[in-house]
């Protein structure tokens, strides 16, 4: 075995520890400002510092997260103390990986979809970045569904670029996070979710097997089966779990280590409630269900924070929290009591 993929599956392994997920740290600026600016704080390059020095600083996070994504930016960044931000996770016990696409921009020919670019020049960053201390890396693909949508000129666009950037970033010794992005916004049922997501996985997967990408190297970062935000018919956890765990079995080879869901807009009480629906489930699944949130974590972290110093406790309190209910939930064991606690 090569040095480079039993460095891989060590990451690998570190990543779906027992009973951890990972936290998505990796807001864009544009995405971040948005965020302060609910709670009246600007952005800048000195806040948003703090603000993340304050998530990964969190007293026991590790014993919940195994690892972080960050934004460029935040890899390079030190902690006021001095201390470089991948430096601070390692010591808590948690791996530091990168997001390393460059966004998303209208798909030519097709004006209502999207392609994410920043395969250009990916592998002289990712060396630059493994050099700063980041063991992995997410790419994310976004999927809108709508009337004649997604197309599969669109779904073939993404699925490409995913397992090519999933090819270079075990080239360079990067474990890949591999996010497609099945789109929340609609009014479109459970039903069309789940037939969008099957051909979604099934295009990524027939990509990745091209682009000769390592299986047992990368994870999967999907969206749940969950109905449009403005569908009329909502539906409970059992049938996210249900809707959701037919369509990776149908889509997901046995070789993936672990699926890592993102919370895609739902709820901090829902992501964890249909991630524990699926975990709780009596069937035993080939690969570890976990989480990897932003928004899902984050929210409660934000409004009790405000950009007040004297807030980080409180702050760090509700990251701690969360963090358990989704770590319970990925063991089957969260129940909507434990909100409350």
């Amino acid at each position: 075995m090569s040095l480079s993929i039993q460095e891989l599956e060590k990451t690998v392994a570190e990543l779906t520890a027992p009973g951890k997920g990972i936290l998505a740290a990796d807001e864009s600026d544009g995405t971040i400002a948005k965020r302060f600016k609910g709670v009246n704080v600007a952005s800048t390059e000195e806040t948003r510092r703090d603000y993340r020095e304050l998530l990964f600083s969190t007293p026991g996070l590790g014993d919940f997260i195994s690892g972080v994504i960050l934004f460029e930016e935040t890899l390079k960044q030190k902690t006021a103390a001095g201390v470089p931000l991948p430096q601070l996770l390692t010591a808590q016990g948690m791996v530091p990986g990168i997001k390393v696409d460059k966004g998303t921009m209208p798909l030519p020919g097709f004006p209502e979809e999207k392609v994410t670019q920043g395969l250009d020049g990916l592998a002289q960053r990712l060396s630059e970045y493994k050099q700063l201390g980041a063991r992995f890396a997410k790419w994310r693909a976004v999927i809108a569904i709508g009337a004649g949508l997604p197309t599969p000129q669109a779904i073939a666009a993404n699925a490409h670029a995913l397992a090519r950037y999933a090819a270079i970033c075990q080239e360079q010794g990067l474990v890949p996070i591999v996010e497609p992005e099945v789109l929340m916004d609609g009014d479109h049922t459970l039903a069309t979710c789940a037939r969008v997501t099957e051909e979604v996985l099934h295009a990524v997967f027939h990509a990745l097997h091209q682009q000769r990408v390592a299986l047992e190297c990368m994870l999967l970062k999907p969206s749940m089966v969950v109905p449009g935000s403005a569908c009329l018919k909502q539906v409970t956890p059992q049938q996210v779990a249900q809707a959701t765990l037919t369509c990776l079995r149908r889509t997901v080879p046995a070789a993936v280590p672990g699926i890592n869901f993102l919370s895609g807009g739902q709820s901090e009480a829902a992501a964890t409630a249909n991630l524990n629906a699926m975990n709780a489930n009596a069937e035993r699944q080939p690969w570890v269900l976990s989480f990897s949130y932003g928004r899902a974590l984050q929210a409660p972290v934000l409004k009790a924070w405000r950009g007040e110093a004297a807030n980080k406790i409180i702050a760090q309190q509700a990251l701690y929290q969360r963090a358990r209910l989704n770590s319970a939930a990925r063991q089957g064991k969260y129940t909507a009591a434990m909100e409350n606690e």
